[in-house]
């Protein structure tokens, strides 16, 4: 029965936003890899792969960065080294996991764009106004990568439930925010150039206001869940039509009366908190509802 559940809250009914984010970082690097190999292969000049790289980076020249804004979304999603990439994937699966449980699958992916969104503005601020980095923009590395976008997911995430412990096999467990040190130890000491490290901290404060805007009852991704609900229903005309008779069926046209209490646990009482929880976070559940889990989970029916 735990299984059940745990599988279910893993995968989510509706989709999983982290799962998705992963997807597409993973492809994107292959993708960008072969393009690579193609140019190696064919004995160009690599000089001008460095110019496909700057289609999807953040250039710290804010005059080139005028001239392709659409980088400063792009960048997050992009990877040209492996363990740059693995690196970022492991830590956002880590934290977005925990986020997802917790919030809902409808929070990753707005934190994960506004942190990255910020992260990239403020490098650009910062590279183009300290006078010592100005001096110095044609040799400064891009930005790019995933990096700025899984601070704010960890800042957010142990923001929420700064208690909330993993390995609890390990002494009781270990408390997210020491995990959440250790992260920021390791970010900000490998990156030795004031505009990396300026994004990686904007980022991580934007995580830490969205949540707290969030608990403030200001779910600033909302309008995006909305949006996609919307383009969703585009193309899916007959998906909320499906839902409706699917309530129809569950409810209304059961024996029982509608929403009536009954002391065993049944699969679809089951479900149905899943469905909140993979929507809404597991802090949306009522006592009464944690506790029909938990029972739910240690029982047989």
């Amino acid at each position: 029965m735990q299984q059940n559940i745990r599988r279910k809250m893993m995968l989510g009914q509706d989709g999983n936003a982290l799962f998705y984010l992963i997807i597409i970082n993973v492809v994107l690097f292959v993708l960008l890899n072969f393009v690579k190999i193609i140019y190696q292969i064919t004995n160009s000049n690599l000089g001008e792969f460095q110019q496909v790289l700057g289609w999807f980076s953040v250039a710290a020249d804010a005059n080139v960065y005028v001239s392709q804004p659409w980088t400063l979304l792009t960048y997050m999603f992009f990877h040209i080294g492996f363990w740059s990439l693995l690196s970022n994937m492991l830590w956002l699966w880590g934290f977005g996991f925990i986020l997802q449980d917790l919030a809902g699958h409808k929070k990753v992916v707005p934190v994960f764009l506004y942190g990255g969104l910020i992260g990239a503005v403020f490098f650009l601020l910062t590279v183009n106004a300290v006078p010592t980095l100005r001096a110095n923009l044609s040799a400064m590395p891009v930005l790019m990568g995933a990096g700025p976008s899984v601070m704010a997911i960890a800042i957010a995430t142990t923001t929420f439930a700064p208690q909330y412990r993993i390995f609890p096999n390990i002494g009781g467990g270990i408390p997210l925010w020491v995990l959440t040190t250790v992260f920021i130890l390791i970010t900000l000491g490998t990156n030795n150039n004031a505009g990396f490290a300026m994004a990686q901290v904007a980022a991580g404060v934007t995580g830490f206001l969205f949540t707290w805007q969030l608990r403030k009852g200001n779910d600033w991704g909302e309008w995006m869940s909305n949006l996609v609900d919307w383009i969703d229903g585009l193309f899916n005309p007959e998906k909320k039509h499906q839902q409706k008779i699917e309530k129809q069926r569950l409810y209304y046209k059961a024996q029982k009366e509608p929403f009536l209490k009954t002391p065993h646990i049944t699969q679809q009482r089951i479900d149905e908190l899943l469905d909140k929880i993979n929507n809404k976070g597991y802090s949306s559940l009522s006592d009464e509802e944690k506790e029909f889990l938990k029972k739910a989970s240690t029982e047989e029916y």
